[in-house]
């Protein structure tokens, strides 16, 4: 499948929420027939206080000395033994034979041969081209400035999307059409055509936003070449390649370090001093390419929802996600009612503890991430060797067996771990296709927020694994659940991290930091979701500028933070100063419209689980084995419904909410009193 948005899933838990605010790519449910390739095979992480990946398209920062003796991935699993291998080209070359075979075979008589003969064969083909898209992604992301890999890759994506358009597009669309009495023959006189029950269902909840053949063929093969695609794919390169300095004698650097000193710097001068750069370099033919690119995706996407007949503008990301409007619609006024608030609240505690432990004379927009530095927490490195004990701990203690699993991964060289120069920044786990993954991809430097990293990452393949038995047509989950290991794993880790905190001061820390995170996944998400709906509402009158662009995001900020205290709002923001420009690096924008609130979904139910966890542990691992194996086979409301957790009440998310980001903030408002940092 053409893999427009695959680099999202390279974002993890650390960037979006650092870019302005958070988010990594774990996508969604898929059946390869109609998911986009990323969100078949990758994994994104979260956003969070840097969602765990930073930018998709910039290399891991100059500034991490090149690790020689950390862990690196072993990709002879694939059974290439080179990107540039001839084993290559005949493995797509047989892979095209057998789904032109296919199409001779099957097109136009799936109600008279076996249904299940024919989406087993489309599953092995569906394989057979994943192998290949996964081998020379992983294989470039490590090696990042290797131009004539990067050709390589490119050349054999549109041989895929040939493949797929010229011979096995047809596949899920005539699926879709079969009737309803052919269909109730097939899984009569072949009761294991029940086990694709999922993926078939899937395919026919389309049907009525199918386009005819031709159509869709047309939009498949021609999606390398023009529409959003190469216009959207120049203006990542054109991000990849910007340079910053913060004074007329410095080193230049690129976004993502420019960020992550921000993020880490104690000092509130500095920090604004890189934001002002920041938004300064974003500004002129940036943002006004940025401004071509979101005019032509939300143009793209307005069209394409008319004529595929969606209800509103999220209703084509829903059915995706096997989500109805409505629970996305309540999720939102959620936030909107219960969260902000506490979003708030958040805020106006951590500005108390900055003034007083930095001097802060104003609580400005580059103070968001900053970090809270009040003693009693170490900065000393973690080693490798410490961070996967820490994990393996804190995932013995909800289920033995995906520790298990963890160690596994570890051992079998899974992992690629050092922030290598010429490597991808930020992080996420590939699921590829059952008996050759999981792969993950780090880039750990001994942090905390890397441990977390760690954890999260291996979440997602512990998750795969379990998963696999349902094959590779129905093993990955709705994007609704596929946070679930995840952010659970991570959860864990952070409470044993907390229990293990030496003082009141380095609990306070980890609290702060740890909401930090939430507030990002959550409120900001929603602030973004709210952006793009701005933004397409606005496209239907004609293409949009980057100054009114830039009015749409201050807009969305302002209803999510509040109107700036110096300006005589309720914000604990003092000033929204240099933020106007951010959203034109937001990737998700671009690649993915509408993707954002699977965040604050996914945070809020795994929050939620987490509070089921503390007070139902008996049984509790085998319920969670059982959401985690059934893949894409089940989908939220029915996964969850053994946890007796259901998302399709309307006070679930506001319950969720307070239970879940309102307990935290509790605990750091009572730490922060008993300290004297609030009244």
């Amino acid at each position: 499948l053409p893999s427009i948005v695959l680099m999202l899933r390279f974002f993890t838990r650390s960037v979006l929420s650092l870019i302005v605010a958070s988010a990594s790519t774990c996508p969604a449910r898929s059946s390869s027939a109609s998911r986009p390739a990323f969100i078949a095979a990758f994994a994104l992480s979260p956003p969070s206080a840097p969602s765990t990946s930073c930018q998709a398209t910039m290399t891991a920062s100059v500034a991490a000395a090149e690790s020689t003796d950390l862990p690196r991935w072993d990709l002879s699993r694939f059974g290439f033994s080179s990107p540039f291998s001839d084993e290559i080209d005949l493995h797509l070359e047989e892979t095209a034979k057998l789904a032109e075979a296919f199409k001779a075979k099957y097109e136009g008589k799936l109600g008279e041969l076996s249904l299940l003969s024919a989406i087993q064969d489309y599953e092995e083909i569906s394989k057979r081209k994943t192998l290949v898209s996964s081998y020379l992604h992983l294989s470039y992301d490590v090696s990042l400035d290797d131009d004539t890999l990067k050709k390589r890759k490119g050349a054999l994506s549109q041989r895929q999307s040939e493949i797929y358009g010229d011979n096995l597009e047809w596949f899920s669309l005539d699926v879709a059409e079969l009737d309803d009495a052919i269909l109730a023959s097939q899984y009569e006189n072949d009761p294991s055509l029940t086990k694709f029950k999922s993926f078939i269902d899937e395919l026919r909840r389309q049907k009525p936003h199918n386009l005819s053949k031709d159509v869709e063929r047309a939009l498949t093969v021609r999606s390398p070449y023009v529409g959003n695609r190469p216009l959207v794919s120049f203006f990542d390169k054109e991000l990849s390649l910007m340079r910053f300095k913060l004074d007329e004698d410095g080193e230049e650097v690129n976004m993502e370090v420019l960020l992550s000193r921000m993020q880490s710097s104690n000092d509130a001068a500095f920090r604004a001093k890189c934001l002002q750069v920041l938004n300064e370099g974003l500004a002129g033919s940036v943002s006004r390419t940025a401004a071509l690119s979101l005019s032509s995706v939300a143009g793209g996407w307005l069209i394409e929802n008319k004529e595929r007949k969606y209800i509103n503008l999220r209703s084509r990301r829903n059915l995706d996600n096997n989500c109805p409007d409505e629970v996305v619609d309540s999720l939102l006024v959620g936030v909107r009612s219960a969260g902000i608030p506490l979003c708030k609240r958040f805020y106006t505690l951590k500005k108390g503890i900055l003034q007083k432990t930095q001097g802060l004379d104003k609580f400005r927009w580059s103070d968001r991430n900053a970090p809270i530095d009040i003693g009693g927490v170490s900065n000393e490195k973690i080693s490798w060797e410490a961070a996967v004990a820490m994990v393996k701990k804190g995932y013995n203690q909800f289920s033995p067996k995906m520790s298990e699993m963890f160690v596994s991964m570890v051992e079998e060289k899974r992992i690629d771990v050092p922030a290598a120069n010429g490597k991808k920044g930020g992080a996420y786990c590939a699921g590829v296709i059952p008996g050759v993954g999981p792969f993950q991809l780090l880039n750990f430097d001994g942090t905390k927020q890397d441990v977390a990293t760690l954890a999260h990452e291996s979440g997602h393949g512990v998750h795969d694994i379990l998963a696999y038995e349902q094959g590779y047509l129905q093993y990955h989950p709705p994007l609704t659940l596929a946070e679930t290991a995840s952010i659970f794993g991570e959860m864990i880790v952070f409470r044993d991290l907390l229990a293990q905190s030496s003082s009141k001061e380095e609990e306070l820390t980890l609290l702060m930091s740890k909401i930090d995170d939430v507030v990002n996944s959550v409120v900001r998400q929603c602030s973004f979701d709210r952006f793009e709906e701005l933004v397409h509402t606005a496209r239907e009158k004609g293409e949009l500028s980057a100054d009114e662009l830039d009015e749409y995001w201050m807009s969305a900020l302002r209803e999510y933070y509040g109107k700036e205290g110096d300006a005589g709002g309720d914000s604990p923001f003092d000033s929204y100063e240099n933020a106007s420009h951010l959203w034109s690096y937001v990737p998700h924008f671009h690649h993915v419209p509408f993707y954002v609130y699977s965040y604050a979904f996914a945070d809020l139910v795994v929050g939620t689980l987490y509070n089921n966890f503390l007070t139902n542990k008996e049984g509790f691992e085998g319920r969670l084995l059982a959401l985690l194996s059934a893949g894409g086979t089940k989908d939220f409301a029915n996964a969850l419904g053994p946890f007796g957790l259901d998302p399709t009440s309307s006070t679930f998310w506001t319950e969720a909410l307070t239970a879940h980001l309102g307990e935290l903030v509790n605990e750091a408002e009572k730490i922060a009193k008993e300290l004297g940092y609030v009244e």
